[in-house]
């Protein structure tokens, strides 16, 4: 019965996520045809909250949330899983916070850009504005639920006292619990949950491991250290073989199939982002359409409405600074020359 209710409660949230032709509209169109599609898609309160000088990125995690919360009511065994996702938006807080303590920003001016989370927030957030410095922080939040995550991200920071290994290690270690929470769950929610997961594992640290390599100029061994332990197709023993490589063509041309040959044309490591992330849209899609298990086709949903709200993010933001239509859609992965879209095309 629950399983009926969440298949049921998912179809009718899929019924607002933007259409091919929607996205189009959105980079072309005018304001009457725009406020007509978001209103349709449940996302007018983004432009209200913009309009009204807010912080947009606050509308649009507050939207995830609320589904967030519907969905778990039903999310039976999968409940867990669903929790622990909740908890990247508590990390976004965290970071604020972090930085804050970095650069002596008043904590009045933090809460400001703290996102509510209502009865979902497990953060001391008094505790920690209260802090002195970074270590004090870490050291309250050792006696929390995140104790296991700010022990790894601890020391990595007292190793470099730097912002950028700090959040790495934050990020790098909530991937690591969603993976060991989804090889749980695999076998019960099936090939689709399994593949998205893959994607998304695989997605983010070929993407980190480019931009550590050759944006950052990190060493090898510190690459290695900062991606997500993995089982999927880019498992740990490839990612070590790709980290020693010394060149963006390199790694490209070494990565096993079908990745190999859907990034041959990538220049930039936007482009790998980019034909990675219509892959994972393609199989998400794929997962909806299916009789794929009830909270397979929850987080396909999830991960669908978060990126039609980033694209509402983009449009929005290039429209309120001036960005002419060709901009707006080389954004959205629109434009003719992109290979995202010669890819969603075969």
């Amino acid at each position: 019965m629950l399983n009926h209710y969440l298949n049921a409660r998912v179809s009718l949230m899929a019924s607002r996520l933007l259409s091919s032709e929607e996205i189009q509209t959105l980079a072309e169109g005018g304001a009457e045809e725009l406020a007509t599609i978001l209103d349709r898609a449940g996302l007018g309160t983004i432009t209200e909250d913009m309009n009204a000088g807010r912080y947009i990125e606050k509308s649009i995690v507050l939207n995830q949330l609320a589904d967030i919360v519907i969905l778990l009511r039903a999310a039976g065994d999968s409940r867990k899983f669903l929790q622990y996702w909740v908890m990247r938006f508590e990390i976004t807080n965290l970071k604020a916070i972090i930085r804050a303590r970095m650069s002596g920003t008043p904590s009045s001016v933090v809460r400001q850009e703290l996102i509510d989370m209502g009865f979902l927030a497990s953060l001391p957030v008094d505790e920690l504005l209260q802090a002195e410095d970074v270590g004090e922080l870490l050291r309250r939040l050792e006696t929390t639920h995140y104790s296991d995550m700010v022990r790894f991200a601890r020391r990595a920071f007292e190793t470099q006292p730097r912002l950028f290994e700090l959040d790495a290690a934050l990020d790098r270690r909530f991937y690591q619990g969603l993976a060991e929470l989804a090889r749980q769950q695999e076998a019960e929610l099936g090939k689709g949950f399994h593949d998205m997961m893959q994607l998304l594992i695989d997605r983010i640290n070929l993407v980190w491991l480019l931009r550590f390599r050759f944006a950052y100029k990190l060493p090898p061994s510190q690459v290695y250290y900062l991606l997500i332990p993995s089982r999927y197709r880019l498992s740990s023993g490839v990612l070590m073989d790709l980290a020693v490589l010394d060149s963006f063509e390199s790694i490209l041309a070494s990565l096993p199939q079908p990745y190999q040959n859907w990034l041959s044309g990538a220049r930039d490591i936007h482009e790998v982002f980019a034909i990675m992330e219509d892959r994972f849209e393609q199989t998400a899609h794929a997962v909806l359409r299916l009789s794929a298990p009830g909270f397979a086709r929850a987080f396909a949903y999830l991960t669908l409405r978060e990126r039609d709200m980033r694209r509402v993010r983009s449009v929005l933001k290039g429209r309120n600074i001036g960005l002419d239509t060709e901009t707006i859609k080389q954004a959205l992965g629109l434009a003719e020359a992109s290979p995202s879209i010669a890819l969603r095309a075969s």
